[in-house]
C-alpha cells in the first residue's frame, strides 16, 4: 500500500485529504494561507515539495552592530559599524502523523522509513524553500492577467527570485465558461532559499489533556538567497548614494546622492564632513 501522507505528487509531500488545497482571500496584505514551505521528502529524488500540516515556520536573522565612540567628543556615537551576521535560524511546528514525522518531512530516514530517531543520526543537511505566493490583486499590479502570474509559468522559471506557481485545475465557473478560473491558474511568488540547514533541537509533548501531538524543531541555516541572483561585492541592495538613491542624509555632505528634506539643516549629519575649528 502507498503511504498517502508521504508520497510527493503535484508539488505536495502527500496525496491524502490532509494535503487538499482550499481557497485564500484576495488582499494586499500577505496572509499565512499563501506561504508555502518546501523541503526534501525522504525517498524523493526529483525535487523538494510542499510540507503539509505545518502550523508555523519562523526564520530569524540577527547581526551585531558595534558603536564607535571617541573620548573627548561627548556622549556621541561617531558611527555604527556592522559586524558579522550570525548564522540564521528557523523553527518549525508541525503535527505528528503516524506515517510522516518531522524527520521524514525534511529528508531523513525516520519513522516507518528508517532508524533516524535523534539529531545525532543526521549526517547531511537539507534545504528549505519559502514561497510567498501573491494574491490576484498583487499579480495584476505586477502585470499578470486574470488568474495568471506576472511571469511565465513553468517549474524552475525564476526571474530575480520571482517564480510562477501553478495550481491544479478547479471546477470552471458556470457564469463565465469562456474565462474560467480553472484554466491554467497561476500566481506569482517571491522565492527565498534557506540553504544547508542543520537541526539544533527537536521536541514533542505527549499530554493527557491534549489530543493532537505537535513536533517542534529548530535549525541553523548556512546561507540565504533567492536561488537566481549572482551575489557579490557590488550587489545592488538599495539605499546607495553613489547611484543617486536616497538612503541617509549622513552622506549628503560628501557629494553623494540627492538632497533630502533636512539634509541642509542642523544635525542629522548633513554637514558631518565639514569640520570647523572650535577656536
Amino acid at each position: 500500500m502507498a503511504n498517502l501522507d508521504k508520497g510527493p505528487q503535484n508539488g505536495k509531500q502527500g496525496t491524502s485529504y490532509l494535503y487538499d488545497y482550499g481557497t485564500s482571500p484576495n488582499t494586499r496584505t500577505a496572509v499565512s494561507q499563501k506561504i508555502r514551505v518546501l523541503t526534501p521528502t525522504y525517498g524523493e529524488t526529483a525535487a523538494s515539495s510542499q510540507m503539509g500540516v505545518l502550523s508555523s515556520f519562523a526564520p530569524s536573522i540577527s547581526r551585531t552592530v558595534d558603536e564607535l565612540r571617541g573620548i573627548g567628543f561627548g556622549d556621541q556615537v561617531a558611527e555604527l559599524v556592522p559586524s558579522i551576521t550570525a548564522a540564521p535560524t528557523a523553527s518549525f511546528e508541525r503535527a505528528l502523523l503516524y506515517l510522516s514525522n518531522l524527520w521524514q518531512a525534511t529528508g531523513y530516514a525516520g519513522g516507518v522509513d528508517g532508524p533516524v530517531r535523534s539529531r545525532s543520526h543526521h549526517k547531511w543537511p537539507f534545504d528549505i524553500e519559502q514561497q510567498l505566493v501573491f494574491s490576484s490583486l498583487a499579480d495584476q499590479d505586477m502585470g499578470g492577467g486574470a488568474n495568471q502570474a506576472a511571469v511565465a509559468p513553468g517549474a524552475g522559471t525564476f526571474d530575480g527570485g520571482v517564480a510562477a506557481i501553478t495550481y491544479p485545475q478547479v471546477t470552471n465557473s458556470k457564469a463565465t465558461p469562456n474565462v474560467a478560473p480553472g484554466d491554467n491558474p497561476s500566481h506569482t511568488a517571491i522565492i527565498t532559499m534557506y540553504e544547508a540547514c542543520w537541526f539544533t533541537s527537536w521536541s514533542a509533548t505527549f499530554s493527557r489533556d491534549a489530543g493532537m501531538i505537535m513536533e517542534s524543531g529548530d535549525v541553523m541555516i548556512s546561507d540565504i538567497h533567492d536561488f537566481a541572483s549572482a551575489y557579490g561585492e557590488f550587489l545592488a541592495t538599495g539605499n546607495d548614494p553613489t547611484l543617486g538613491q536616497l538612503g541617509s542624509i549622513r552622506f549628503s555632505g560628501n557629494g553623494l546622492g540627492s538632497g533630502q528634506a533636512g539634509s541642509a539643516g542642523v544635525g542629522g549629519g548633513g554637514t558631518s564632513s565639514n569640520f570647523v575649528n572650535a577656536g
